[in-house]
This record gives structure tokens, C-alpha cells and sequence, in this order.
């Protein structure tokens, strides 16, 4: 009899177990943390303006694909969007939070991008550093510490800072951002192959992974047979795999000394 009672006991335990499971999975919110710069300096908005007009289209609809979670990619808890130039180094920019963003159609999150980035008024520099010492303080003081955190850029991610007449990638500074999370992943999308080698190869980090992607790849994410036109978005299941294997790629850390 004592035997009888005590698996009826281990089963009713096992039951309340597995009842709690579903419903915490029930009610776990989105953890992910996703800064977005855009780069808004003369030499990528004008020079290379046809990058730059293809990564704000492409921008509206990889934040509307996330903010609703389509087609598996990780919606986020927290998001800010904001420009990576500045009209002098070290300048502080506006953050935009995810309320600018969420609830909007993928032309309405254009049209706001657009707004907010405006061509007729490029920015001296590409300051990369402040843009990242901005995060790490944002972070701090919304306590998202330990927190997936994604930084996507918009960019051709050369920097301006120069040694001995070269662009110097050794100049890019990650500390900040080091000590935030165990993931946190720089994704440089519209770089070249040789700029984006430097940022894999040159760019000093212990923590911190980086992944970018060329401009002649990220341009045919509208291919018809990537994104295709007789579908609506919430059906592009080619589009999220091409998200997922060229932009959201998940990447190895590698320490850069």
C-alpha cells in the first residue's frame, strides 16, 4: 500500500511539473535586444546611394518581419533604431524605440525610416564608436544587461578613421559592448568583401561575435524568386530563410587581440 501511495503521489507531482512547464512557455516574452544604425554619412548615402536606398527597403521589411515574428525570426522585447553618422565626432543621436515602429505596415515603417533619415541631409562622419558607447549605456540604464542584444548596421562599414593613409579597422572600438551579454552580435550588412574581412579579422574583441554581409548578396533579397511577388509578406517563407541564412546568421565567437 505505502508503494501503491507514493507513485500516485510521484504522478500527481509529474503532472503539476508538466502543467507548469506550459504555462510558463505559455507566458515567456521575447528576450532579444535590437539596436539598428543606419549610416547616414555622405560617403555611403550619396556616394554609394543605390546601397543606401536598397538597405532602408530592405530595413522596413526586415523590422516589420521581426516585430511580428514571421516565419520564425526572434521578435524583440526591446528595439531602437537610430543613425550611426554625426556632424562632429562623439555626437550623441536620437534612439527611436520600438513604439515608432511596431503596429506599422511594412510602408509605413519605409515612410518613417525616411522621415528619419532624410537624403538631403547627409552627416559628416561615420562614427561607429559613439554609436556603440550609446548602446552600452542604453543598456545599462534600462537594465538589459545579460540579454541577447543583435546590432544591426546598415552600412559599407568603413570607418574614417586613417593610419598612415589607410583605413583604420584597428580603430573600431567594442569594449563597450563586451561586458553586456553573453550573445552579442555585430551584423555590418552592405560592406564589400575587403571591408568586411577587415571587420572579421582586424576589428580587437574577445566576446563580442561579428558577421557581415557583402552589398551584391544583400541586393537580391527582392530577387522575385527570394521575395516573391504573388504572396503577402506574412507568406514569404523563401525571404525569412534568406534572412536567416545571410543576415541573422548565427555566428562563433572569435577573439581578435
Amino acid at each position: 500500500m505505502p508503494k501503491l501511495k507514493l507513485i500516485y503521489l510521484a504522478g500527481l507531482l509529474l503532472l503539476a511539473l508538466s502543467s507548469g512547464c506550459g504555462e510558463n512557455d505559455a507566458a515567456v516574452k521575447p528576450r532579444l535586444v535590437m539596436f539598428v544604425g543606419m549610416d547616414i554619412s555622405g560617403s555611403f548615402m550619396k556616394t554609394r546611394e543605390e546601397n543606401f536606398d536598397d538597405g532602408m527597403e530592405f530595413l522596413s521589411h526586415y523590422l516589420y518581419a521581426h516585430l511580428n515574428g514571421l516565419g520564425g525570426l526572434d521578435k524583440p522585447s526591446v528595439l531602437f533604431v537610430s543613425s550611426i553618422g554625426g556632424a562632429k565626432p562623439e555626437e550623441p543621436k536620437t534612439f527611436f524605440p520600438i513604439q515608432t515602429f511596431d503596429g506599422k505596415s511594412v510602408d509605413e515603417i519605409h515612410d518613417k525610416l525616411v522621415e528619419i533619415f532624410p537624403k538631403e541631409k547627409p552627416n559628416d562622419f561615420t562614427d561607429f564608436n559613439a554609436f556603440f558607447e550609446q548602446i552600452a549605456l542604453t543598456v545599462r540604464n534600462k537594465n538589459l544587461v545579460l540579454r541577447p542584444i543583435s546590432i544591426v548596421l546598415v552600412s559599407d562599414g568603413i570607418p574614417d578613421a586613417k593610419l598612415k593613409g589607410k583605413t583604420d579597422f584597428r580603430s573600431l572600438e567594442l569594449k563597450p559592448l563586451e561586458r553586456l551579454a553573453r550573445n552579442i552580435t555585430v551584423r555590418v550588412l552592405y560592406t564589400d568583401a575587403v571591408v568586411g574581412r577587415s571587420w572579421q579579422t582586424k576589428v580587437r574583441r574577445s566576446r563580442v561575435k561579428i558577421w557581415t554581409q557583402d552589398a551584391l548578396v544583400m541586393t537580391t533579397w527582392k530577387d522575385p524568386k527570394i521575395l516573391q511577388p504573388e504572396k503577402t509578406l506574412e507568406e514569404q517563407t523563401k525571404f525569412f530563410g534568406w534572412v536567416q541564412d545571410n543576415v541573422d546568421f548565427g555566428v562563433r565567437a572569435r577573439r581578435v587581440d
